[in-house]
């Protein structure tokens, strides 16, 4: 039974735990472009919630599943945090927007909560409370 499934692949074309070409969706140079746009408004939108000290960075790659998004943010004391997706590319054919403006807002303010939060436990251990 284990032929059935989309894991084992093909022989002689697809290896066993991968995608087989056809399955892997392609990007037209459109979508390309809203894809980059969405990403870079995502970045965009999580710099108005931080400070300048705060570096936010975008990437786009190929993934097994098609188009992988990350969003990360460096936070100028305490570990980088980043946000990793994949846009259901299939789902919009014509569309204005890959990624919508609610899911872009939502990365955006979670990045910067987690940023911010970073800094916050970084500098918790050296921060004397004035009062009780």
């Amino acid at each position: 039974m284990n032929g059935n499934t989309p894991y084992a692949g093909l022989p002689g074309e697809t290896g066993a735990g991968q995608r087989a070409a056809a399955d892997v969706p392609d990007l037209s140079r459109a979508q390309k472009r809203l894809l980059h746009r969405d990403v870079s408004r995502i970045a965009a939108r999580t710099r108005e919630f931080l400070p300048d000290e705060y570096v936010v960075d975008s990437d786009i790659s190929s993934g097994l599943t098609g188009p992988q998004v990350t969003v990360a943010v460096r936070p100028p004391i305490g570990h980088a945090v980043s946000a990793g997706f994949t846009p259901d590319v299939e789902e919009v054919a014509a569309a204005e927007e890959l990624i919508t403006a609610a899911e872009r807002d939502e990365v955006a303010r979670g990045l910067a909560a987690s940023a911010a939060l970073q800094v916050k436990q970084a500098v918790s251990d050296g921060v004397t409370p004035t009062a009780k």
